[in-house]
């Protein structure tokens, strides 16, 4: 999927193209209703936005984690068909500018048809609402699509909702508004190593700022092959009490180094973590969860 970054970059983009306009965090499925909706005009593209504008413009209210990274946003975008997506670096000084001002240079890029959720706005103090942009795109011959929400239970879809689902550890409730089973990317670093003395390798997770689930033992895919993981604070082994997720991969095809990315899905919890009395215990324990595992 190509990446573009701005709109002077988009207006350089060769041949008609749709264009999604969001956030997109977690990329659940109203995000998804947004994304369709562009489609059918040439190339179908996402705009959002990095960092979070919420971080910019409400930083006491921001949420101390969020559903996927940018690198994660890429892959989940090209997965659903995505052609390429525009990145709009999001600061004070862009939140600053005219709701009208942005409209025209976005009208500008020669996009052919725009959507967004309903309750989209932009420009300066927010000023620009889709009845906006309605308006503005009729006079400029864009075509512009409301998209309205997605409901659950009667309840709208929301990245709010589904991390607290998440928090909650419903991984049920949360695949069903993804679509998908909630998954997380980040870089293996170098752990203790400690596994491996016991007979289950795992590869230590560095996940920057997407939020995980309750602490314990998941069944989980790694970059499409079945395993478990752990997350918490390794009691049994570590007195230093830093969050961890580590992953014991069912293969023993696995690269030796370091700094390559592992995309973890979470399928089903196992249980809480405890602590052990030994190392035995814990690696009794550990066969008992990779047999639980593979039964599914």
């Amino acid at each position: 999927m190509q990446v573009l970054h701005g709109l002077k970059e988009l207006s350089e983009f060769d041949g008609p193209f749709g264009l999604a306009l969001g956030v997109f965090d977690g990329v659940h499925l109203g995000h998804q209703a947004v994304i369709e909706a562009a489609r059918g005009v040439g190339a179908l593209g996402v705009l959002t936005f990095d960092p979070h504008p919420v971080q910019v413009l409400a930083p006491d209210h921001a949420p101390l984690h969020i559903l996927s990274s940018l690198d994660q946003k890429e892959r989940i975008l090209s997965e659903l068909g995505v052609d390429f997506l525009v990145i709009i670096e999001f600061s004070a000084e862009f939140a600053a500018r005219e709701a009208r001002e942005f409209a025209d240079d976005l009208f500008a890029t020669g996009v052919k048809k725009l959507s967004a959720g309903d309750d989209w706005s932009f420009g300066r103090g927010r000023e620009g609402n889709m009845q906006n942009l309605l308006e503005w795109g009729g006079e400029s011959g864009v075509e512009v699509l409301e998209v309205s929400a997605i409901s659950q239970d009667g309840i709208r879809i929301s990245s709010t909702r589904i991390r607290k689902r998440l928090q909650q550890g419903d991984l049920e409730a949360v695949a069903a508004m993804l679509g998908r089973h909630y998954s997380v990317l980040g870089e293996v670093v170098r752990g203790r190593q400690l596994g491996r003395t016991i007979g289950f390798p795992t590869a230590n997770i560095d996940v920057a700022d997407e939020v995980l689930p309750p602490n314990g033992v998941y069944v989980v895919e790694g970059n499409g092959i079945l395993g478990v993981a752990n997350i918490g604070t390794r009691p049994t082994v570590d007195d230093s009490r830093d969050l961890s997720l580590e992953v014991h991969l069912f293969t023993d095809d696995l690269p030796m180094d370091y700094g390559w990315e592992l995309e973890v899905v979470f399928l089903r919890k196992i249980r809480d973590e405890k602590e052990f009395q030994s190392l035995e215990e814990l690696r009794k324990q550990i066969e008992c969860d990779v047999k639980d595992a593979q039964s599914d």
